[in-house]
Order: C-alpha cells, then structure tokens, then sequence
C-alpha cells in the first residue's frame, strides 16, 4: 500500500477477515464529510465577500420636531387661590378654552372697582393737565399784552424826549437872540456914553441905554434858565423810559416764571397721567390673569396643582398640556467615539419600542419592521449624559412612521454609513478601528481633482 517493500500482497477474501485491515478500510461517511467542509468553505468564503452596511447604534426616545410642538407647562401669570377647574386629565382643548378660574390673594387688588377708580384718577388728572395749559397760555398772552404796552409807552416816552429835543434847540436859539441883543445894547450904551460924554445926547437918553443892556443881560438869563429847564426835562423822559422798560421786563420776567412753573407742573400731570394709565392697564391685564387659557391645541396631560381653594405662587406650574398638532421626531445620544462619524441628512433606521421588528444591522434592505429617518440637526455642545444629542425626523421617501407613536416612547437607532465587505467588518471589529466615514460626493470630488490636476 505505501509501496515501501516491492513485494505485493495480494488482495483477495483472506484479506477482509484480517482485524488490522478492517480497521484501516476508511469509512464511507468520511467522504462526505470533507464534501461538507468544503462546502462551508465555499459558504464562508461567499458571506465574506458580501457587502455590509457599518453603522453606529444609539438609544434615544420619540419627541418633536419642533419646539413649539412638545408636551409643556401652563404657568400661572399672577399669585392667585384656584376657585373652579374647567377641564379634566385627558381632555382635549382648543386654543383659548379656560382651563381654571383664580382669585385674588393680595391685599392691593381685592377692590373690584379697582380699575374704573383707578379710571376715575386718570380722568382728574387730565383735567388738572387742560387747567394747567389754560393757565399757561393765560400768562402767555398777558406776557403779549405786556409787550404790547411796553411798546405803546415807549414810543409815548420817545415822543416826549424828541419834544424836548426840540424845545432845547429852541432854547438856544434864543439863548444866541439874547446874546445878540445884549450886544447891541452894549454897543448903543457906549456909543450914548460917549455922545453923552461930549454933550451931544441926554442924560435920559443914556439912562435909558442902560436900560435896555440890563434888560438884555435879564433875557439871556431867563434863555439859559429855560435851556436848562429843557435839558432837565429830557433827563426825566430817558430815565422814565429806562424806568418802564425795567418795570415792564420785570413783569414779563414774573409772568414768564409763572407760566414756565405752570407747563411744569402740567408736564408733571402728564406724567402722572402717563403712570396711573399703566397702573390702570396692568389692573385690567391682571384681571384678565385670572382666567388660565390653553396656549394651543392639545390634551391635558397633568393637573399639577390639584384641589380646591389651593393657593399658588406667581410663575407656578397649573398642569402640563401635549399639543395635538406636532410632527414626531427622535432625539438620539451618540457617543463621543461616534459622533464624528455624523453628518446632516445620515440615514437612520429605528426600532421603536410596541413594535416588533427583524433588524439586520449589516443588511437594512432584508430588516423587517424598522423605520427610516435623516438627521435634521446635531448638539454643538455634549449633554449632561455625557454624549451628544442628534435630532432624527422622518424620511419623506420611505414608509412613514405609525400613527399611534407618541412623544416620549422609545427608540433604538441605527445610523447607516458606508457599505464595505463583511471580511473587513470583521477585520476592523477586531482591531477596533473606527468605522469608514461616510462621504456622499467623495467620487465627484476625486473625478474633479482628476479633471484639475489634468
């Protein structure tokens, strides 16, 4: 059989009743076996070779896309005593339906006149304000009136001054008259003295000469007296007008004072005015606090504060309400290692709980019961839970998500990148590598630089 000795032994029926020949005859299942192990040779060498789909998987829950959408708190506006609940837990409500009905805690509001008096006040106040204008433009036109006589008696007082202007011009005159006369006098009182002297005139005739000198020499003193009279005069006219401008400006500066204190006084009612019209108007917006509203439509989740005559706090959470209008989205926390590997518009797959689904991480295309989504927007900054928080809405091409999925269930996703063999799946698994980022226009782009290099 091994060919070692030449001699042969030959084969026959003896052979087959020997014990060491039937125990090396090798067994008929023996061929079928290696027939089996090439087989999943060839098997295993095939799944190899197919493609899979690297993913990153991350826990999340349900909410909504936008903020305005997802379950809040109804707060109260005002500190107040709960007198009357209009709703249930459960129930469903439209925007502005009243959901409880506050009373009045505070001292300073339990007036229920408190807005028409506080009207009332206003009203005085705006009175007082047009008194206050009437008055100042009382004063304003007797300031008007004032300038007016001031005028009217300065040209009075002018009028004067210029009359003694005049009068001592004519004051000199005959001031110079008198001086010529007393002249002549002289003249003819030395001539008479002379003629007198040689006998030629009288003694009458020279007394009578001397005369009328001293009667010249009494004019020019009574024209000086006058033109000093004259001159006196004018002094008076100018100081009576620097008298009545003064007098007059005084009473304008009086009045003025009074009607500059008056427009104060009335800017003040202004702004008096102006607060108790706030105080009037926070008294009807508190009024209106009373009434707790739904902001939107929704259902009433929670009353927080439950019960009769139970007092709450300003700012206090009343009960919790769920929007009926909203459009469901998952929150997913990726970790740190991962989150690299996301971008906006990655395809997602989700799991989400009271769903049964058959999920193939590596083959989403024969996973049952999964749910498609693309990633909208992504935390900048890392959560408390130490990991980063990704914003999933529904994918438009692909099947929609179940009506009955509520905020707040929740979900298991699978974010999908690239598609590499199964064998370096499994290569990159046991060395721990990060998966492949995914790159949608890496071809385009390296057909560019192809093109720009060229």
């Amino acid at each position: 059989m091994l060919n070692i000795s030449n001699n042969q032994v030959p084969a026959g029926p003896e052979m087959d009743q020997l014990n060491s020949y039937k125990r090396n005859i090798m067994p008929r299942w023996h061929f079928s076996f290696r027939r089996l192990l090439l087989l999943l040779l060839i098997v295993f060498v095939f799944f190899m070779l197919l493609p899979w789909t690297q993913n990153v998987r991350a826990n999340g829950r349900v909410t909504t896309l936008r903020p305005e959408q997802r379950p809040q708190t109804i707060h109260a506006t005002i500190s107040g005593r709960i007198e009357h609940w209009y709703i249930m837990e459960g129930q469903a409500v439209k925007r502005g339906d009243t959901i409880v009905y506050l009373s009045e805690v505070k001292s300073d509001y339990f007036d229920p006149q408190l807005v028409q008096r506080m009207g009332q006040q206003v009203d005085a106040k705006q009175g007082s304000i047009e008194s206050y204008g009437q008055k100042a433009e009382a004063l304003a036109d007797q300031v008007g009136a004032m300038r007016l006589e001031l005028v009217s008696k300065t040209q009075q007082i002018r009028q004067k001054i210029e009359q003694a202007i005049l009068k001592i011009n004519s004051d000199s005159l005959k001031v110079i008259q008198a001086n010529i006369d007393l002249q002549v006098a002289q003249r003819q009182l030395e001539g008479s003295k002379a003629l007198y002297d040689k006998g030629l005139k009288s003694l009458t005739d020279l007394e009578e000469k001397r005369l009328k000198r001293q009667e010249a020499e009494t004019k020019i003193v009574a024209a000086v007296n006058q033109i000093n009279s004259s001159k006196n005069d004018l002094e008076i006219y100018r100081t009576e007008l620097r008298l009545v401008q003064n007098e007059t400006a005084n009473k304008i500066a009086k009045s003025q004072s009074e009607r500059f204190s008056t427009m104060s006084d009335q800017y003040d009612a202004q702004a008096s005015v102006s607060k108790l019209q706030i105080e009037r108007e926070n008294y009807a917006r508190r009024a209106a606090f009373y009434y707790i509203l739904a902001p939107q439509d929704g259902y009433i989740v929670k009353a927080i504060a439950p019960g009769i005559g139970e007092i709450i706090k300003e700012g206090a959470p009343v009960v919790s309400i769920q929007p009926a209008d909203y459009q469901l989205a998952v929150e997913l926390y990726v970790k740190p290692l991962d989150f690299p590997l996301l971008s906006v518009d990655n395809k997602v797959r989700f799991i989400f709980d009271g769903w049964p689904a058959f999920f193939f991480s590596g083959w989403p295309g024969v996973s049952l019961g999964t749910f498609s989504g693309k990633v909208v927007a992504i935390d900048r900054n890392i959560s408390g839970n130490g990991k980063f928080r990704v914003l999933v809405a529904p994918d438009a091409a692909e099947q929609p998500w179940p009506t009955a999925l509520q905020p707040g269930g929740g979900a298991n996703g699978i974010a999908l990148l690239n598609n590499v063999p199964l064998w370096y799946e499994l290569w990159r698994l046991i060395n721990g590598f990060p998966p492949d980022l995914y790159n949608e226009f890496g071809d385009n782009q390296g057909e560019k630089n192809k093109t720009g290099k060229k």
